[in-house]
């Protein structure tokens, strides 16, 4: 229809890079988020325009929502499209999701922007984390959706910030944002965790990512996944998950322990042994089933559950 060719033209024009011949298709952004993505360099290579196709695209999204849907014409204003960037945009949802009597919203969004403005990581990391929901999760229809209503997105920026206050040395107020996540959205994450970029939390309830956790780039966690620890205070005792694994609903994984880059680990699956990178595994305790045959293999991009025709295909199973 006419409608639809203009709704693609202004796509087009949006990502276009604006005094270049180059045109970036959101669809091919890398789920890593280059800084090319929203930085592109100028002519004589010094200065640099800023730029954003991840806030452009949100932004003209959320413009259609809005003729679509009149009664939400002013909470996508307010939420996003009167913010000038998508860190300020943020900054008020969250806030607005986080606050209490005792916090308010306003001191709450200050917090937020002194992260973003103070991490340049912190930035990439929210593109490619809302990428990777946008790309993963077959219920999501726009950015926009993961934006506002995505609790498992909400709970991993709220982790940025108070990762960041931890390591500033502002600990009680990292403990502060853990807890308001942990009773407003159901998900526990230490301040203290190690988690990389691209990272899915789907659907979120129940997700508990201990103090010395770390999770590699663009994994996918389930909900009710646990990382837990094995010892006391002061000792390295949380799962050390490696890039591009893929854990299902309710799986626990205990102990300092390696699970290596592209495994995937099955829905109740409990492990506390290492798992070498590329294995599949299942049961109580996790028995090792399998190995991808692509070494390149990421199957938290996929998001193929076990006995599926897509995901058995690349998988070398053993007798």
């Amino acid at each position: 229809s006419d409608g639809e060719q203009q709704q693609h033209a202004q796509v087009n024009d949006i990502f276009s890079a604006e005094g270049t011949d180059i045109v970036i298709p959101y669809e091919e952004i890398d789920l890593s988020v280059p800084p090319s993505v929203y930085s592109h360099p100028s002519v004589d290579g010094k200065s640099s325009e800023q730029i954003d196709l991840v806030w452009d695209l949100m932004l003209h999204e959320a413009k259609v929502e809005a003729a679509r849907e009149p009664l939400l014409v002013s909470f996508l204003y307010s939420t996003i499209i009167n913010h000038p960037t998508l860190e300020s945009a943020l900054a008020f949802h969250l806030a607005n999701r986080l606050s209490n009597p005792a916090m308010l919203s306003t001191q709450i969004m200050s917090l937020i922007r002194e992260a973003l403005d103070a991490d340049p990581d912190f930035r990439r990391n929210l593109r490619a984390d809302i990428l990777a929901v946008r790309d993963r999760d077959p219920a999501c229809n726009c950015l926009p959706d993961v934006f506002l209503y995505f609790k498992g997105f909400h709970a991993l920026q709220t982790y940025r910030v108070s990762h960041y206050l931890w390591k500033s040395g502002r600990r009680v107020l990292a403990h502060y944002l853990q807890s308001q996540v942990s009773q407003k959205k159901q998900i526990d994450i230490h301040p203290n965790a190690t988690l990389g970029s691209g990272i899915m939390l789907d659907h979120g309830t129940g997700i508990v990512i201990g103090e010395t956790a770390h999770l590699g780039h663009n994994c996918s966690v389930l909900h009710h996944v646990t990382l837990g620890g094995s010892g006391k205070k002061g000792v390295d005792r949380h799962p050390k998950i490696g890039n591009g694994v893929l854990l299902g609903a309710g799986a626990s994984v205990l102990g300092n322990i390696n699970i290596g880059d592209g495994c995937q680990v099955g829905a109740g699956t409990l492990v506390i042994e290492d798992l070498p990178p590329r294995s599949v595994a299942v049961g109580v305790p996790a028995k090792i089933i399998g190995r991808f045959v692509d070494v390149t293999a990421q199957p938290s991009i996929g998001m193929n559950q076990l006995g599926s025709k897509e995901s058995d295909e690349g998988i070398a199973f053993y007798i």
